[in-house]
């Protein structure tokens, strides 16, 4: 567990839990999952202390839950966001081998937002939370001044809630290059001549993890949009008793949330647009594939037509009649076949310059 207590501009790295909230400031509580849920009962007391009311026993059931969809809720107190990130590429590693590979796999973090409290559950060793914890470090080896400069110090528990689910969020807009990269092998292997049938089952996998990525962002994006609502329709005395600095702090909590949005916004809209890609590729597979056999249908309809009239040259002169022209010619034979020469070079002659035989196609408009 981690404790930071934050106060006008500065910060500082504690051992236990305050006995209250600073007034010009918050607490930020860090738990893993596990300790969180060893601990409940301490979490519950700390959260009835610092933010003035416990967790209802459903969101203290939330924030445990490892599987809990992106979501949001509120109290007349605090608000409980779940919003899940993706695993790091150790953690992908340290899958089950039994996972489901087409889905996207992702962790749930969960927040209790107070006024003066912020309570975030994390999966094991967060990358996100312990990179952040990592700067709140070192800016806490600062001097009180060097850090009254700093404008990336959180004012908030929901401005802190807010960047640490933007970093989230750009961690799905890095998983845009990987989808990328596999829908674009998948496609140039349809789009060949030779595409072989393991293709289609990659193309299935790539299409049901955008359906999940969908799906994840779709989650998250009505979780943010939720809050966002609440953020504007609180009124100005929740965030401060100036009305003027209360004004700044909601348009900058606004602003924050609203660029989570659209980080959101851009990797849905970038899976649909993959997608959407996906359908086009198969369409142009299927034409090709159907272009191929029409050529191929076209070249042996022309070879078919080119023997045709030699097999009725031939039948004709198979006949068992006695007076045929030339069947008894000592040069017959001879007359025959230069006459079934002539013929085919003829009907191959009419098929080239009609294009029967040729993949060219017209230039003309």
């Amino acid at each position: 567990m981690h404790i930071v207590e934050f106060t006008a501009g500065s910060l500082r790295f504690v051992d236990t839990v305050p006995a209250q909230a600073p007034a010009d400031g918050f607490v930020w509580v860090y738990l893993e999952r596990a300790e969180y849920a060893a601990t409940l009962a301490e979490q519950q007391a700390l959260a009835q202390r610092l933010g003035g009311s416990a967790l209802l026993d459903v969101h203290a059931r939330d924030l445990a839950n490892e599987t809990h969809p992106s979501n949001y809720d509120a109290t007349s107190v605090y608000d409980r966001i779940v919003f899940r990130r993706l695993p790091t590429a150790d953690e992908a590693r340290l899958a089950p081998r039994g996972a489901d590979l087409a889905r996207i796999d992702s962790r749930a973090v969960a927040f209790a937002v107070f006024d003066r409290l912020l309570v975030s559950v994390h999966p094991p060793g967060c990358p996100t939370a312990v990179a952040f914890i990592e700067r709140l470090a070192t800016d806490a080896r600062l001097s009180v001044e060097a850090q009254a400069v700093r404008s990336r110090l959180p004012q908030s528990p929901a401005d802190l809630a807010l960047q640490l689910i933007n970093q989230m969020v750009d961690s799905y807009l890095d998983h845009r290059k990987e989808l990328t990269r596999a829908m674009d092998g998948v496609q140039d292997a349809l789009l060949r001549a030779d595409a072989r049938a393991g293709t289609w089952p990659a193309l299935m996998r790539a299409r049901q993890r955008l359906h999940w990525l969908q799906e994840l962002c779709e989650e998250q994006q009505d979780a943010m949009q939720e809050w966002l609502d609440t953020l504007r329709e609180q009124p100005l005395s929740d965030y401060a008793a100036d009305a003027t600095q209360a004004l700044a702090r909601r348009d900058q909590l606004v602003a924050r949330a609203r660029d989570v949005m659209e980080h959101i916004d851009r990797v849905l809209h970038h899976a649909r647009r993959l997608e959407q890609s996906a359908e086009t590729v198969v369409q142009i597979h299927f034409n090709a594939q159907g272009q191929r056999t029409n050529d191929i249908m076209r070249t042996l309809t022309a070879i078919t037509a080119v023997f045709l009239p030699l097999n009725l040259f031939t039948g004709f002169f198979g006949m068992n009649f006695d007076h045929l022209p030339l069947i008894h010619s000592g040069i017959g034979m001879w007359v025959a076949l230069l006459l079934l020469l002539a013929l085919a070079l003829a009907i191959v002659v009419l098929f080239w310059r009609r294009r029967y035989l040729s993949h060219e196609r017209d230039d003309e408009v």
